[in-house]
């Protein structure tokens, strides 16, 4: 090991790895450490010969070779691993080093650990990472948050690790505490949904107009090619839907189980979501429909004693008039998406303080990220005003919502007329019809509240809080 290091890095799994061989690529010296030891010569036997990558096989040793004041870039699992890791780490370092946490950890315990960090006189960055492993290896979108002077002390590493674009690199300091791992919470519930919608779009494709796996992977490419609807995500099904499986010759998505799986940031997502009050029913539903096709066993019973009606048949010609309302439909429930998500960092910013940058946040998710899409120009765009709130009351976008909510509604009747469930679509039709209607039935909900628990309730003819006695006792 040299005599000093520019950064340590710990956890080797694949995301740790990739990481760590994208810092060394722009010349940078790495110690590196992982609990177990294969992991770290995993990591040797793939590194270059001229990657600055040193392994250490105790944090004293890792912790020693840095220079000072010491960056330490934790890659472990969210939850009782990283404090494991906090309490070893303490007692070897010095006031002004720096902890940045690159995993997926709650931002409630990272806001959490950055007081302890802070009171010890450390620095604490919790800072979500996006891109999966390739993203990692070539460059990820990188959301920092925590202590500022803290990440003034890491930001060329984070810069010229992250991915670059014409706009410039993928990372931007977002604000103080949780903030990092807020936005990377909120980016992975906006992933739920766009992922759950490409879904459901394959399903009508796949169940109701019974095009195989190849003329549903053409239609794909075709809407990849449109400013508002191309996608890594419609990349990656492309592919997907290509692939055939080595052994039997089928396509591979016809043999995969359909229980979806999940590590709970979408959740939380949800959660967090009504403890601010902002609705997120695309992003919700996609959650929900995760939860529930784990029930397997359930469905399968379900659906032997309840499914009785056939769904319609598609002539060649209503099928292509479809298509169209799906490519529509499509876009507008990403953008309703992208709508919960941006309204509810818009919220919390406020709420917490944070004075997050919506703008560079859409920047900065427009390369090496999940989410990144064309769409998103039109997103950073949109924030330029710093007063909006809600994408859909942007002027950028409200010509599309009026031309092609039409467009929507037959995506939905199509799954309602055919017992086909397109929960996020529909939960993204539901949400833009409330939030564009001036009346809604909830007045109705205020007269039961008020009667039953004397709740009272507000009248549209004049000012002042009201309560009736609704019946003589």
């Amino acid at each position: 090991m040299p005599e000093k290091n520019d950064l340590a890095l710990i956890g080797l799994a694949v995301m740790g790895q990739n990481l760590a061989l994208n810092i060394a690529r722009h010349g940078y010296a790495l110690a590196v450490y992982n609990r177990t030891s294969s992991k770290t010569h995993d990591l040797l036997a793939r590194k270059s010969p001229n990657d600055k990558i040193f392994p250490a096989f105790d944090l004293t040793e890792l912790v020693g070779s840095l220079i000072k004041p010491r960056k330490i870039l934790l890659m472990v699992k969210a939850g009782q691993p990283v404090d494991e890791f906090l309490l070893q780490l303490y007692p070897l370092l010095e006031a002004g080093d720096v902890i940045i946490d690159g995993g997926n950890s709650h931002f409630l315990d990272t806001e959490r650990r950055e007081q302890e960090a802070e009171n010890r006189g450390f620095y604490y960055l919790g800072t979500g990472i996006s891109g999966g492993e390739e993203g990692a290896l070539q460059g990820p979108s990188i959301m920092p948050g925590g202590h500022q002077a803290g990440y003034e002390l890491i930001q060329e590493i984070l810069l010229k690790a992250a991915a670059q674009t014409e706009d410039g690199p993928c990372c931007v300091y977002l604000g103080p505490g949780g903030a990092g791992h807020f936005v990377k919470m909120v980016h992975n519930g906006i992933e739920y949904a766009l992922m759950e919608l490409i879904a459901e779009a394959y399903d009508i494709m796949r169940t109701l107009f019974k095009m195989d796996p190849p003329a549903i992977a053409e239609v794909f490419k075709q809407w990849n090619q449109r400013e508002n609807l191309n996608s890594f995500l419609l990349e990656i099904s492309i592919k997907v839907l290509h692939y055939r499986d080595p052994e039997t010759g089928f396509y591979l998505i016809d043999l995969i189980d359909d229980r979806a799986e999940q590590k709970g940031t979408g959740k939380w997502t949800s959660q967090i979501a009504l403890d601010f009050g902002v609705p997120i029913p695309t992003i919700n539903q996609a959650v929900v429909a995760r939860v529930l096709s784990a029930r397997k066993a359930n469905r399968l019973k379900l659906s032997a004693k309840i499914r009785s009606k056939a769904s319609l048949s598609f002539s060649h010609q209503e099928t292509q008039q479809s298509l169209i309302a799906l490519a529509d439909g499509l876009y507008l429930a990403n953008l309703m998406a992208f709508n919960e998500g941006m309204h509810m960092l818009f919220v919390a910013s406020q709420e917490k303080g944070w004075n997050l940058p919506l703008a560079d946040i859409a920047r900065i998710w427009k390369g090496g990220c999940i989410l990144r899409t064309r769409l998103l120009n039109r997103i950073q765009l949109a924030f330029q005003d710093p007063n909006l709130e809600m994408l859909i009351e942007s002027p950028e976008f409200i010509p599309d919502l009026q031309k092609k909510l039409s467009s929507l509604c037959q995506v939905a009747k199509i799954g309602v007329e055919n017992h086909l469930p397109l929960p996020s679509f529909q939960g993204a039709l539901a949400s833009l019809e409330a939030w564009s209607s001036s009346s809604l039935p909830t007045n109705l909900i205020q007269a039961q509240r008020d009667f039953f628990g004397a709740h009272t309730y507000r009248r549209i003819d004049r000012e002042g809080i009201f309560h009736t006695q609704w019946e003589d006792k």
